[in-house]
């Protein structure tokens, strides 16, 4: 597909009307400016505002907690770059030279940011109601994905923690241990360490948040099976 199909919105099916939005979203700041910087900053919030107002209507029995934890699964991160992934945008984004060495049309935040620079554009080009019926489709199969009962479960780091703090013990210490892959595809191993009980546990995922979340869940189960 050519650059110029893709400049029209084809892709992400929204026909820019101002296609100079677009091109400036998938510009990153290590090539100049202009780039997505001021973008990424409205489209972050917009975001943010599409996907509460989804979680709002979709969950009509579901407290402000089980709110706020559906969308923070929805809108981190590296969710936000597997959206931008679907969307092939790293295949377009314009990079500086130090970050096309380094993977950098790879990496998560980049992905993210532009993710979040195109919703901008969008809205920008068509207004909110446009903006909202592109949108909303790409998290709909991550929105399904989510405990039906609109409460998503907490993660293990929280889950332990509140244990933890409901039993007034010391929180736990979460150490890297090792770090190893190239930029792109890097495995992270994390130590959790707790003092009272005595547990040290790892965990390993492609994020050092993952790791840590993978070595929080397997000291909940030790906890839990030394009751």
């Amino acid at each position: 597909m050519s650059n110029k199909t893709f400049q029209r919105g084809d892709l992400i099916g929204h026909p820019f009307a101002n296609a100079d939005l677009l091109t400036q979203a998938l510009r990153h700041r290590s090539a100049g400016v202009p780039n997505n910087e001021r973008l990424e900053f409205l489209g972050d919030s917009i975001v943010n505002m599409l996907v509460a107002q989804a979680l709002y209507a979709r969950w009509p029995k579901a407290d402000e907690g089980a709110l706020t934890r559906g969308r923070a699964e929805l809108v981190r991160e590296g969710a936000l770059a597997e959206r931008a992934r679907e969307l092939k945008l790293g295949e377009r984004l314009v990079l500086g030279a130090g970050e096309m060495k380094t993977g950098g049309h790879r990496r998560d935040s980049i992905l993210a940011d532009a993710f979040e620079a195109v919703v901008a554009a969008i809205y920008l080009d068509a207004g909110f109601d446009a903006c909202r019926a592109v949108v909303l489709p790409w998290f709909e199969a991550a929105m399904d994905a989510l405990p039906a009962t609109g409460r998503p479960e907490k993660d293990p780091k929280t889950r332990l923690q509140e244990w933890l703090q409901g039993r007034q013990k010391a929180l736990p210490a979460y150490e890297l241990v090792s770090e190893s892959g190239d930029d792109h595809a890097k495995t992270f191993r994390v130590r959790c360490n707790l003092t009272e009980p005595a547990v040290c546990t790892e965990g390993e995922g492609s994020s050092r948040r993952l790791a840590e979340q993978q070595a929080a869940a397997a000291a909940l189960d030790l906890l839990v099976d030394s009751k």
